[in-house]
């Protein structure tokens, strides 16, 4: 059976959001709340916080979770992983983003079964389709091309792709499905070590997304379609929605 390692990035510098994964959320801070979500997913042997701060490593130790620590300089989430995957031996390595609280457990999951139901794929990841014009006109949502074989095609944050014969942008939702990005990433310990090493490229640095340095050198990034949805925390006002959301679960 796969050793499938958890491991859940998490800075405490945050330029728009200070102290992010130490965030008050209904009596937890929101480190423990990604934690124990991705302990009710079934695939994950193992669950790791990789951070770069003793505030936070002290906190998730205090509820009994498991903290490994990793350097500061370290830029990307991925990256991050990958200095976990140099110490624990796994064979894959899902990054949990730590701001996502309400990450449905399932979703880990099904982007586990992208990589262990296909022998070939090297990462697996997660699209959902968009429903909403605010959400496809938002940069802020990463939107994806798909194959019709369930490779990720291109990410970014302009619209994509574009309807030519649709002036109105409001009416693209009508003519074409979107997808956009979820961002859940399944490695094979391997890739994800000499991803790690791959320098910057150059879409990557054009639309400041990790993920393009895999297709800019030809790899595939195996795709699967979710229906759940999550809530990334960035700014406060994503913190009060993330605590509505909770209350109404209470």
């Amino acid at each position: 059976m796969a050793r499938v390692i958890a491991v859940i990035p998490a800075r405490y510098a945050s330029q728009r959001l200070p102290a992010k994964p130490l965030v008050d959320l209904l009596g937890k801070p929101m480190i423990q709340r990604v934690y124990e979500q991705v302990q009710q997913a079934t695939l994950p042997t193992r669950i790791v916080v990789a951070t770069d701060d003793d505030r936070i490593a002290d906190v998730v130790r205090k509820f009994s979770g498991e903290a490994v620590m990793t350097s500061p300089e370290i830029k990307s989430g991925s990256d991050r992983v990958a200095a976990v995957a140099r110490e624990i031996q796994g064979d894959i390595f899902v990054n949990v983003q730590g701001d996502e609280p309400l990450i449905a457990p399932e979703m880990i999951d099904e982007a586990v079964r992208v990589v262990l139901d296909d022998p070939s794929a090297v990462v697996g990841t997660l699209v959902r389709k968009i429903e909403s014009t605010e959400e496809l006109l938002n940069p802020g949502v990463v939107k994806v091309v798909v194959s019709a074989d369930c490779d990720a095609l291109y990410f970014s944050r302009s619209v994509i792709p574009f309807v030519r014969d649709v002036h109105d942008q409001l009416q693209w939702l009508q003519r074409h499905t979107f997808f956009k990005h979820i961002g859940l990433y399944v490695y094979r310990r391997d890739f994800l070590l000499s991803y790690a090493a791959m320098p910057e490229s150059s879409l990557e640095r054009a639309e400041r997304l990790e993920q393009l340095r895999i297709l800019e050198r030809g790899y595939r990034i195996k795709v699967a379609i979710t229906q759940h949805d999550s809530v990334p925390v960035d700014t406060p006002d994503d913190v009060r929605r993330v605590i509505d959301i909770l209350q109404t679960k209470r």
